[in-house]
């Protein structure tokens, strides 16, 4: 099958389908009253069309560039989406009967590089170019010609990287159309297969001349991405208003900060790898050969850029859910300056953590000790965010629409994708995993999981401030639903066969793994179906959609969460239509919850935050006796024969510790002295039960299966039944021993603080 033919194909389908909902849209216009269009209609929608052309190309205002960010943005995410369905395509069948090897290869390099280069950073920006001025109180961006300059500079960097797809379907059609004619250049540009990670040697000794101008293209969209970075943190520094200061300044602010931070220091570097790379090409140098610097130098500057690009990509998304999830459960931000903290440790800690790639390359043991340390150390920041934004949510007024589905489903994916980002961070799970769809499960259920979920939700959210008009509602909750069951049903099933061992950036794999390749498929199908109906929604609704009629639209005011982008948005409605500004009905509290007088658990006094924090300690003091209690039971256990005491060794080695049955004891006992408290803490109330230590052994029942599957040993018969049954008695001798302590010394502080 005809690659070049079928994605330009599928481009041109949906181009086609956009075109047409237009027409559809603006038949009113068109049309004549007898249902055909007139000569008077075309030539006033056409000259309608040329002045809007002409306006978006010289404009410098943010918001138009904003939405040219957008516009280009989505373009490309469908170009890289087509590629991706593609791919999926091909996997349905275990052998590569769609496309060739090297097709699949191709699709997987420009797949990679459209949507983390030229989708996902121009999108935030655009939606940072918009909304990021009103937030501070700004008239536009610090440099407005700048602004325009660094999206200009895009769309030709996309046709530079990809522009190979097009010069193949011209000389395919000429070849077809005109035989005589020579159509031998045509084919001399062909898409690039080396890889998205562009790793030397095979780079530099590749013939494709397609290749030299990827690079280029490369080189110039990063030029273009460090000209927006420096307008961002100009804008912020420089651009608030008088009442916006350090302290009060919005999350997502905060966050297209940070990324612009991150992206001018990192941009830089991959422009001079990048031109490394063509003078290795093209004039001879070594920089990337055995004679010279060595393939490994490319590899530690592409992933010094390549992790940073990580949180370059993750961060506007974290600042996104931060802003809209509190306006949809009815309460402020809990932890706005821990998670200001969180942001800023992120950025710094990214640039520490790059050779966690580079694991399985055979760098000095005590350099990837170091970088394992880190980069398991980096995911307490997003752990903090996390354990905000669910605390956020507890106990609010919570209202089900697309932004806040997509929002929750967002933490849900990204809670999955970031624990077993912890587990690759661990030297030898890595080695173990890092060549298997192990990886891609993870790191999709971050870029899949929260940057498009909260660029939707986005949309969604500021839907009425950019266009003045409803989407389908209905619809927009159908396509979230949609959209997060099947992110989850692809990217989990990749996780299971990754562990399973099956190899990734293979177009052929083994039979037995066919039913879960066709799953993950499938599910790739449901993501693609469910970005048509986005689309849909956004291009019908921009002309189809209900006015709004209220100047809170969200109804924010009932909250106090009527923030400055939307107080710019009454008064725009109240200058142009003499709209009434809206004021709700009733006002109900919108308090931040650390500030709660209430505690989690009931009975304690304080604040929340050291309710928790008392709590916390409480449940450490009894997990440490119910750890004390299960050590008999255990010990018993292994002298008995039941259970092997050198099944413990395994934990040590999880933690790149040598597999000592002592070492693996000991964490075992710290993580039954701290780790299960604060779960039973965390999750009691969930958990049934009328008493707390009815709980208490409901909870221990729950992780004495884990432990009966993680130890198990080969038992069989008598010895299996009394394996399980001294390891049910451990945990729940573990269970009371938790709660009946934590209970007792809870009340002994209350009776304190009473007294």
């Amino acid at each position: 099958m005809n690659r070049a033919f079928v994605e330009v194909g599928a481009l041109a389908v949906l181009g086609l389908a956009v075109l047409g909902l237009w027409v559809r849209s603006r038949r009113s216009t068109i049309e004549s009253d007898g249902g055909y269009p007139t000569r008077e209609g075309l030539a006033l929608e056409l000259g309608r069309l040329r002045e809007r052309l002409v306006h978006y190309l010289t404009t410098t205002d943010h918001r138009d560039i904003g939405l040219l960010y957008i516009y280009f943005g989505t373009v490309a995410a469908l170009w890289g989406g087509v590629d991706a369905m593609m791919l999926r395509t091909e996997l349905l069948t275990p052998p590569a009967d769609i496309w060739t090897p090297e097709t699949y290869n191709a699709l997987f390099t420009t797949h990679g590089l459209t949507m983390l280069i030229f989708f996902v950073v121009p999108v935030f920006f655009g939606i940072g170019n918009y909304v990021l001025p009103l937030l501070i109180g700004a008239d536009d961006m610090a440099f407005p010609r700048l602004n325009a300059i660094g999206f200009w500079l895009l769309p030709p960097s996309l046709l530079l990287v990809r522009g190979g797809l097009f010069v193949q379907v011209a000389g395919q059609l000429l070849s077809r159309l005109a035989p005589w004619v020579d159509a031998a250049f045509f084919f001399t540009l062909r898409e690039v297969s080396v890889g998205w990670t562009l790793y030397a040697p095979l780079s530099v000794r590749s013939q494709n001349p397609q290749l030299d101008l990827l690079l280029l293209g490369l080189h110039l969209s990063g030029i273009a991405t460090t000209v927006g970075a420096i307008n961002f943190i100009a804008t912020v520094i420089y651009e608030r208003a008088d009442g916006v200061h350090w302290g009060n300044l919005d999350i997502f602010s905060w966050n297209m900060l940070v990324t612009s931070a991150l992206a001018l220091f990192a941009f830089p570097l991959l422009g001079a790898a990048l031109v490394m790379l063509l003078l290795d090409r093209n004039l001879g140098t070594t920089f990337f050969t055995g004679d010279g610097g060595g393939p490994l130098l490319w590899q530690h500057l592409f992933w010094f850029w390549g992790h940073p690009e990580v949180y370059i990509l993750f961060l506007p998304a974290t600042g996104l859910l931060s802003t809209i999830l509190p306006k949809f459960v009815g309460r402020k931000l809990f932890g706005y300056r821990f998670i200001v903290y969180s942001t800023l440790g992120l950025g710094v800690l990214s640039f520490s953590v790059w050779a966690h790639h580079m694991f399985t390359t055979g760098i000095d043991p005590r350099i990837r000790a170091s970088f394992m340390a880190i980069s398991i150390a980096i995911a307490v920041p997003s752990a903090i965010k996390v354990f905000n934004w669910l605390t956020t949510m507890w106990d609010g007024d919570i209202r089900l629409s697309a932004p806040f589905i997509l929002s929750a489903g967002a933490i849900g994916t990204f809670i999955i994708g970031g624990v077993t980002g912890v587990f690759l961070a661990v030297i030898p799970v890595d080695i173990l995993y890092h060549g298997t769809y192990y990886v891609v499960g993870h790191f999709h259920l971050i870029v899949v999981g929260i940057i498009p979920f909260l660029m939707m939700a986005a949309g969604y959210y500021w839907y009425p401030l950019i266009t003045g008009r409803w989407y389908d509602r209905r619809l927009a909750q159908f396509q979230s639903v949609l959209l997060v069951f099947g992110s989850t049903v692809t990217f989990t099933t990749m996780l299971v066969v990754g562990g399973l061992g099956l190899p990734r950036r293979q177009a052929i794999y083994p039979p037995e793994f066919q039913v879960a390749q066709q799953l993950a498929t499938v599910g790739a199908y449901v993501i693609g179906l469910a970005v048509l109906l986005w689309l849909y929604n956004m291009v019908a609704s921009y002309w189809r959609g209900q006015p709004v009629r209220t100047t809170d639209p969200w109804e924010l005011k009932a909250t106090g969460q009527f923030t400055r982008e939307w107080q710019w948005f009454e008064d725009r409605l109240v200058a142009q239509y003499d709209m009434e500004p809206a004021e709700p009905e009733s006002t109900r509290r919108s308090y931040a919850p650390e500030a709660e007088p209430t505690s989690l658990l009931g009975g304690a006094v304080g604040s929340v935050g050291r309710t928790v924090s008392r709590n916390a300690a409480l449940g450490v003091v009894g997990g440490l006796v119910g750890t004390v209690l299960m050590t008999g039971g255990l010990g018993t256990a292994a002298l008995v024969g039941v259970l092997d005491p050198a099944s413990f060794g395994e934990l040590a080695t999880l933690v790149g510790l040598p597999a000592s049955p002592l070492l693996g004891a000991a964490l075992f006992l710290v993580g039954g002295t701290v780790t299960w408290p604060l779960l039973f803490l965390t999750f009691q109330e969930y958990l049934p039960g009328r008493l707390l230590f009815e709980t208490g052994l409901t909870f221990a029942t729950l992780i004495s299966t884990g432990f009966v599957i993680a130890f198990y040993t080969g038992q069989s018969g008598l010895e299996l039944l009394g394996y399980i049954g001294f390891v049910l008695v451990a945990h729940w001798a573990y269970g009371l021993g938790l709660t009946v302590t934590f209970q007792y010394l809870r009340r002994r502080n209350v009776e304190v603080v009473d007294g």
